[in-house]
């Protein structure tokens, strides 16, 4: 298990300069001059243009660029904007609120798209299975601009004015936990419809295997054959898909983000793309990467849990 993990981040090395490259040759490629930005419609003065551009190798060949990066990246330094700030001050507290918002929408839509999925798979051809089908086709078809705003008008004014009282936070983070669960919810829609599809479809092929009819036959109790064999087998697919969908909540949190007025790496990224921050936006990029490898490898992982058959030698 050791050299697989070591062998494991030994090959996420490549990947990780691959992506990151690309990001960067991207963003520097972006029409329009940084610095000059910075000013916005009046004029740059012309020594402080270069000593900027001597400063952050502007004037330099784009390998070059990259390879200040990555020397400042492997020693934990992420670098400065062009106004001074170190990168790293601006992810404070940023990255946090994110990733709370993107591991309540995973916790959501693991429970809520695992039970209907679960639940549409045993009641195959029902009228159960029909409406959890047009509920995944509803969440699907919905965009989380308009799910949002809905919610926020039911939750927050309506049924505040019905019942008196706030039942969840609306905007910002100012009660903990309780403020990422309606926003949580919104983000994990899309995901909910996906893995509910997802689960009823591993389910009903896994009910078919020959093991469940070999444990229905030695009389094993109806909750065990699910519980124990079924669903345990029929989750492999779900967690490479969760694990996955891990780095696509964290990088989609923007509109969400934007709705609910949490202070995000989503508001942050969308700000420095507009105001020209390089250094931010690749650096918010490359930490998205990273999470995408731990939990790719964290999936794999979990494979040899779920399935005794599956060994890293």
């Amino acid at each position: 298990m050791g050299r697989y993990i070591i062998r494991r981040l030994l090959q996420a090395i490549p990947v990780l300069l691959g992506t990151t490259f690309l990001i960067f040759a991207i963003v520097y490629a972006l029409p329009g001059d940084p610095v000059q930005a910075l000013a916005g419609d009046r004029r740059v003065d012309p020594v402080f243009a270069a000593a900027l551009r001597e400063q952050f190798h502007l004037n330099d060949p784009l390998i070059v660029r990259y390879g200040y990066y990555v020397r400042d990246i492997f020693s934990g330094d992420f670098g400065q904007t062009f106004r001074g700030l170190p990168v790293s001050t601006i992810f404070e507290g940023k990255f946090q609120v994110t990733f709370k918002l993107a591991a309540t929408a995973l916790i959501i839509e693991a429970i809520v798209g695992v039970l209907f999925g679960f639940w549409a798979a045993l009641r195959r051809g029902g009228w159960e299975d029909k409406a959890i089908l047009a509920f995944s086709l509803l969440l699907v078809s919905v965009p989380t601009l308009v799910s949002g705003f809905v919610l926020q008008l039911a939750i927050g004014v309506k049924l505040k004015q019905l019942t008196g009282t706030q039942i969840l936070p609306v905007a910002g983070v100012q009660d903990g936990l309780r403020s990422y669960l309606l926003p949580g919810f919104v983000l994990a829609t899309v995901s909910i419809a996906y893995l509910t599809r997802l689960t009823r479809t591993s389910l009903m092929e896994t009910l078919r295997a020959d093991f469940i009819r070999t444990a229905v036959a030695k009389g094993l109790p109806r909750r065990r054959v699910l519980g124990r064999h079924a669903l345990r087998n029929s989750l492999i697919p779900l967690v490479t898909y969760l694990g996955a969908d891990l780095g696509t909540l964290m990088g989609g949190a923007v509109i969400t983000e934007a709705i609910f007025n949490l202070p995000g790496i989503g508001q942050q990224l969308f700000q420095s793309v507009y105001l020209r921050e390089n250094s931010v936006v690749v650096g918010i990029v490359t930490v998205l990467v990273l999470i995408y490898i731990v939990a790719n490898l964290v999936v794999d992982l979990l494979y040899a849990v779920l399935d005794p058959r599956i060994r890293y030698e």
